[in-house]
């Protein structure tokens, strides 16, 4: 048990100390991030010194059971692209150009229409994706208006994770969580939305109250380029797919099919009808090539690495005595702020590996589940390193020289965050 233990802390504590010093490399013009590279080594590892059977591991890979990590990759991955494709077609772009000319002069307009904005495209799509288009597109709006940009940088990343909780699909940690212990799209709403909905109150709230001295500055030169698509085609094909992905997904359980088997068909008929259109008007496929350039395949190798390392700990013993630990009377509290607090010491995907298992010990407990998946999400607000959506954005503001240290992130994000969480995990509470 200890050297598994040591290994796995080992391997956890290098990647984090990687994504805080050097999170990417280049190998000529191939950019890797560093995070899936050091757990990919931990797990090969642990497999070397045969701390865990690797007829074990392969077996749990493939088992036909809910928390086999190839589904849900594949349920993540395939939503995930189709939310690229859109922003590939400029939908994102132009939704937030259309925003910002909305709010006229007016910081406090601007404000709370793009944290509405970035709300509810983020319960429709997912989070790292939101934050990728809007990061880059808020900066360079805020440069040439010349007002400060980082209230409505801290306001885009405590939407996009907190808003992401809504839907089974919103993080990749939802979906890990919630199949883990066959909670199907449906379910998930039913007791998700009050506790999403409690926390965005409370972050907007908290978020205006921390602003709201520099939003009653009035924008001196509030003009903005307005985002057109050319080819309303190709968008109105990424929408209908989008939209018949989300009702598939709610639908799943009543046709006896696993999300999977929804998600995978509609990337798969997108992307080949997005390819017969760009043939027959004699175009190159741009957005699909572009798509899959950027489509978070990073993921895979990182899951199953950690998904190895939890196997590692579950063999000898480790995760049983955490769910010993975590087991008390108050489980909605107790795993809702345990889960926030380990996904800041292992990030968050790693996190909900390690409670998947944990919960699947014996916790008869939906409150415990849904707790955890609700840490996974806000415990993002804590550090940078609580989620991969904190690294993109801390890795796009050091980009355009915005300066943010890791001590103010946690400075914003423990005040914002808090709050937050106990609003969440008091929803469960109220419907659990």
């Amino acid at each position: 048990m200890v050297a598994s233990l040591v290994i796995s802390i080992i391997t956890c504590m290098t990647m984090i100390g990687f994504i805080i010093l050097k999170p990417t490399f280049t190998i000529k013009n191939l950019r890797l991030g560093t995070y899936w590279i050091v757990s990919l080594i931990g797990a090969i590892v642990l497999l070397v010194f045969s701390l865990v059977p690797f007829r074990d591991v392969v077996d749990g890979i493939f088992a036909n059971t809910a928390i086999n990590p190839i589904k849900i990759l594949i349920i993540f991955i395939t939503i995930t692209v189709i939310s690229v494709y859109l922003d590939e077609v400029g939908f994102f772009r132009f939704l937030a150009s259309k925003a910002i000319k909305r709010a006229g002069n007016s910081q406090i307009r601007l404000f709370v229409t793009l944290y509405l904005l970035v709300s509810i495209l983020t319960v429709f799509t997912s989070n790292d994706i939101i934050i990728l288009t809007f990061t880059p597109f808020i900066f360079m709006f805020c440069k040439n208006a010349k007002i400060n940009p980082i209230p409505y940088l801290i306001s885009e990343f405590v939407a996009a994770n907190t808003w992401s909780m809504f839907l089974i699909i919103g993080n990749p940690t939802n979906i890990y969580l919630a199949t883990s212990l066959n909670i199907d799209f449906a379910d998930y709403i039913k007791i998700m939305w009050l506790p999403t909905v409690l926390a965005g109150v409370t972050s907007f709230a908290v978020l205006f109250l921390l602003f709201y001295k520099k939003l009653k500055i009035k924008i001196e030169n509030p003009d903005i380029e307005e985002v057109v698509i050319e080819d309303k085609f190709k968008l109105y094909l990424g929408v209908a797919f989008l939209v018949i992905c989300i009702i598939g997904l709610a639908l799943a359980n009543y046709i006896n099919l696993e999300m999977w088997m929804i998600s995978l068909p509609c990337s798969l008929i997108l992307f080949t009808i997005a390819i017969i259109y760009a043939l027959i008007k004699k175009e190159k496929p741009v957005e699909v090539v572009s798509t899959l350039k950027r489509a978070p395949w990073e993921l895979i190798p990182f899951v199953i690495s950690m998904f190895i390392i939890v196997q590692a700990l579950d063999y000898n013993g480790v995760t049983s005595k955490l769910y010993n630990m975590l087991n008390v009377n108050h489980d909605a509290l107790v795993y809702g702020l345990s889960s926030a607090l380990f996904a800041n010491l292992l990030n968050n995907i790693p996190m909900s590996v390690l409670y998947s298992s944990v919960l699947a010990l014996g916790v008869n407990n939906e409150a415990a589940v849904f707790a955890s998946i609700i840490g996974s999400n806000i415990g993002a607000f804590l550090t940078p390193i609580g989620a991969l959506a904190g690294i993109m954005w801390s890795s796009l503001l050091n980009k355009n020289n915005i300066k943010f240290s890791f001590v103010k992130f946690m400075k914003y994000g423990i005040r914002i965050g808090i709050p937050t969480l106990l609003a969440a995990i008091l929803g469960v509470y109220i419907l659990l």
